[in-house]
């Protein structure tokens, strides 16, 4: 007998190491590029001279509908997110529904309606589409595929490479919300306070830059959560990364939904959190630019880029140990974006 074929399996779509081995060995394997092989959340790109940036992604999300959000909200926002952690100014989506046979008209429209109502708060134009439907129990009610255009600036860009010792990391806010938020809508936990924290961030990327601040790195903390953004940044560089527990925002509900489960926050899901790496001289420039705007009231200054050791991250634990933060396998909980 044969060895069994290797499958797909819910881990490989969750943003840890098995989808990065699976991007590596399978996808970038197939279809080598430059631009792709840089795996930023969009694509940079020039036109006719003109600097923009092109990201796409799909969204899956079970519930539907969930405190603070529903799958059209966060299709419309993570993608604008996506542009946003390039210093893109995000300007036209596509729009791809896939529909489940059965799905009621009510609850596509009010998805569609979400939809709306978070493009005008982006400040984005949806301009193309697409319509699906499948077979009954092949669809799981709806998915959405959506892809966004953004305008890049003249700057040096926001890439690993231009982080080095010493430089400071930040979050605009407290971590975990949209994680605890599906996940205790999906299982019917009843557990109040929890809501996501799903939100466009382009507002408050351009207020930073607006102000001046030497800005090396961003990037959406979505699957993975914080652990997995600077484990990405950190891979293979001559840096790595000490967070300090005690300085990462975070609200109460949540952190009693994790310890209650059993999860740890720095790697849960968020849809409205952007972190920043900024040099050392700007971080305070930075952290209040940051709080000047409503979706980053609760910034903070959180970790720095160290010599030692290259390449990993640690977290400086509230009872005064160290831990590693390394890249989970798959996800704590699938299906969450």
């Amino acid at each position: 007998m044969g060895e069994k074929a290797e499958q797909i399996l819910l881990a490989h779509g969750s943003g840890g190491r098995l989808s990065h081995d699976l991007v590596g060995s399978s996808i970038l394997k197939a279809l080598p590029d430059p631009v792709l092989e840089k795996l930023t959340d969009s694509a940079e790109l020039e036109l006719d001279s003109r600097r923009i940036a092109f990201t796409t992604d799909s969204y899956t999300v079970r519930p539907l509908f969930f405190p603070g959000g529903d799958i059209g909200r966060l299709a419309v926002c993570g993608t604008v997110n996506d542009l946003a952690a390039m210093g893109a100014k995000p300007r036209f989506l596509s729009l791809a529904l896939i529909i489940e046979e059965g799905l009621e008209r009510a609850v596509l429209d009010r998805v569609v309606g979400s939809i709306a109502a978070a493009a005008r708060e982006a400040g984005v134009r949806i301009v193309t589409g697409d319509t699906k439907v499948v077979e009954k129990g092949k669809g799981d009610g709806l998915f959405i595929n959506t892809a966004g255009i953004g305008e890049l600036g003249d700057g040096p860009g926001f890439s690993p490479e231009r982080i080095a010792a010493g430089d400071k990391v930040l979050v605009n806010g407290t971590i975990g919300d949209h994680g605890a938020a599906v996940i205790s809508e999906r299982q019917a936990l009843g557990i109040g306070g929890l809501a996501s924290d799903c939100a466009p961030l382009w507002g408050l990327v351009k207020s930073v830059l607006d102000a001046g601040c030497k800005v090396k790195f961003m990037r959406d903390a979505t699957r993975g959560g914080l652990a997995t953004v600077l484990n990405e940044a950190a891979a293979g560089r001559s840096f790595g990364f000490t967070v300090s527990e005690s300085a990462v925002p975070m609200r109460e509900p949540v952190r009693a939904f994790c310890e209650l489960l059993g999860f740890d926050p720095l790697y849960m899901a968020n849809e409205g959190k952007m972190v920043l790496v900024a040099a050392p001289e700007d971080a305070e420039r930075a952290l209040a630019a940051l709080r000047a705007h409503p979706l980053g009231r609760d910034a903070a200054v959180i970790g720095e880029a160290v010599p030692a050791p290259a390449g990993k991250v640690f977290l400086a634990t509230a009872v005064r140990g160290r831990r590693i933060l390394d890249m989970l396998v798959g996800d704590q909980f699938p299906r969450i974006c």
